[in-house]
């Protein structure tokens, strides 16, 4: 018997929620990669939460024990590593900034179950420390990641 796989692609909407980052310093998505970014939701942050809100693609093949596949314009990465960058101080346009750091936020850990729960205006949420270890920005791949929830 022979079964035929459909292969599913969608848009789904992704926020990351960075806790209480360092004030002053500018934060933001960035769109594209390579030397051909360009920096998006640009906030400054004053210790408050930031949020950024955006879409990537999912494609995959509808036997759900596939793990799906991203792109899109905010989606960095190879192949089983994808991941979404926050620019941060002068990688966020912020030229007199003391800061020149990006945050890796890894989108590993979303499954199809996660994505196939997603209905009307749910999305998938994550929380990330916005300031680090040294008390300035957090950067490099977020630890401890606590992942993806449906929200």
């Amino acid at each position: 018997m022979i079964t035929l796989l459909k292969v599913v692609e969608i848009e789904i909407r992704l926020t990351i929620i960075l806790v209480k980052p360092s004030a002053g310093v500018a934060f933001g998505l960035q769109k594209g990669a390579g030397s051909n970014y360009e920096v998006v939701q640009k906030q400054i942050s004053t210790s408050d939460d930031l949020a950024f809100t955006f879409t990537i693609k999912v494609k995959g093949e509808s036997a759900k024990d596939i793990a799906p596949s991203f792109s899109g314009n905010f989606v960095q990465g190879p192949p089983g590593g994808r991941f979404v960058y926050i620019d941060i101080g002068k990688y966020a346009g912020q030229p007199d900034s003391i800061w020149a750091r990006r945050l890796k936020i890894p989108l590993t850990g979303i499954t199809w179950k996660d994505i196939d729960s997603l209905s009307g205006n749910s999305i998938l949420q994550t929380s990330v420390p916005g300031t680090g270890k040294d008390g300035g920005p957090n950067c490099a791949t977020v630890k401890p990641f606590d992942g993806w929830q449906v929200k």
